[in-house]
């Protein structure tokens, strides 16, 4: 088997196909950023239908939901335009909610202020809510985008945003209200992180952030790789 074969093995892929294209937004929180930084990893389940036992980045899907979430304050207009470019207006801000909420949902961290929720919390993000903060994009980097290439069983157009850990509430070991989609989540020293068996889009964030810490934040543009159609396209967002 070669090793294409593998790799195509071991993310579960499938013969080109009508999968729908979701948005979905990816959170990476980096701790110790000037001395000795981490990232927040875990790894997902071994009988799921994407990226089976890899280790990978809080993220999934936007739900309709998160749309109508009040982001407090609201997103910065750099990273408000960057989101925009090539893509729905309407979709910034619940991006940014969806990568929160994520976060929320499988690791515990809550990434907010303190703050009462002008109306009842949707469903998703009741416990987020009763925790008393609004959820806050303060600090959050838009830093990639890549649309999953044609043949997978899930395919989605994901943003990845970058954020210090220490804009997290509480202490940042303590994943005991996660849900159990990721196991074995923890710090990983970014220079231990190829290590690990990881999506290759995540070896590519995985550089681009090396590159971020070189270079300072915000990035000069964010790379965007587009896929979809047989062949890929690598653009970039000013």
């Amino acid at each position: 088997m070669g090793e294409e074969d593998a790799r195509v093995r071991s993310e579960g892929l499938s013969p080109p196909d009508k999968s729908p294209l979701r948005d979905a937004a990816t959170v990476i929180m980096l701790r110790d950023a000037r001395t000795a930084p981490k990232v927040l990893m875990g790894q997902r389940g071994a009988a799921a239908a994407f990226m089976p036992n890899k280790f990978v980045f809080p993220g999934g899907a936007v739900d309709d939901v998160d749309a109508a979430v009040p982001l407090s304050p609201p997103l910065n207009p750099a990273c408000d335009a960057r989101l925009k470019d090539r893509a729905d207006p309407a979709l910034a801000s619940a991006l940014v909610a969806a990568g929160i909420r994520e976060v929320w949902e499988e690791t515990g961290l809550i990434l907010g202020r303190p703050g009462d929720w002008p109306a009842d919390a949707p469903k998703g993000w009741r416990g987020f809510a009763a925790s008393g903060h609004l959820p806050s994009p303060e600090g959050f980097h838009f830093i990639f985008r890549a649309i999953t290439p044609l043949g997978r069983p899930r395919r989605f157009d994901a943003r990845f945003f970058l954020v210090e850990a220490d804009r997290a509430v509480g202490d940042l070991d303590d994943f005991s209200r996660a849900e159990d989609e990721l196991s074995h989540l923890q710090w990983v020293p970014l220079p231990k992180a190829r290590g690990f068996d990881l999506p290759f889009i995540t070896e590519v964030v995985l550089a681009e952030i090396a590159g971020l810490l070189e270079t300072g934040l915000p990035p000069a543009s964010v790379p965007f790789f587009h896929n979809t159609a047989a062949a890929s396209e690598f653009l970039r967002i000013a």
